[in-house]
């Protein structure tokens, strides 16, 4: 029996999973991170003393407090677009990509637990990261087709075009 060594195993292109329609875990999921920046903004907007004029400010900094940024690239050919999107340090099965037939969303959630003891002390310390984006497309696809691969933090997104929907022609001519 072969072994692979750890460097091969992380270089090969793992499957996030790639789910079609409209998905009711991923507006839960909007609204909960919503939510939590929503409190976050207001404790910030409290701690500077309710001073008006900050609202944006606030918000922005409370955001980038929950997620992280992700950068991406829409590439378009003849019979497919392609999205990658940078997601270092992210694993296949803590992505999830959702497709429409004119929107892509991408969210992630990462948690880590770092254990120190010092003594008879012990410490427990919890880090969550999350990503999200919506990606409104510039046509249709085949929501049914599409495939996703995450390979040295990149994750590539192939959505193939929908056939286009030929015009239904009226039988009635304009006298």
């Amino acid at each position: 029996m072969v072994e692979k060594s750890a460097a091969a195993a992380q270089s090969a292109p793992s499957r996030p999973p790639v789910k079609t329609g409209k998905m009711e875990s991923v507006t839960e999921r909007i609204h909960r991170i919503y939510d939590a920046i929503a409190r976050r903004a207001y404790e910030l907007f409290e701690q500077e003393g309710r001073a008006d004029g900050n609202d944006v400010r606030h918000w922005l900094q409370a955001e980038k407090e929950f997620l992280q940024p992700l950068s991406f690239n829409l590439e378009e050919t003849a019979g497919e677009l392609v999205v990658r999107a940078e997601v270092p340090g992210f694993n296949a099965n803590e992505l999830e990509v959702n497709v429409e037939p004119r929107r892509v969303i991408i969210t992630g959630k990462r948690e880590s637990k770092k254990e120190t003891k010092e003594g008879e002390s012990q410490s427990t310390e919890e880090h969550s990261e999350e990503i999200m984006r919506t990606l409104d497309l510039p046509c249709e696809v085949d929501a049914g087709k599409v495939s996703a691969t995450l390979k040295e933090g990149v994750l590539s997104i192939m959505l193939p075009k929908a056939e286009a929907k030929a015009p239904a022609i009226s039988e009635t001519k304009a006298a």
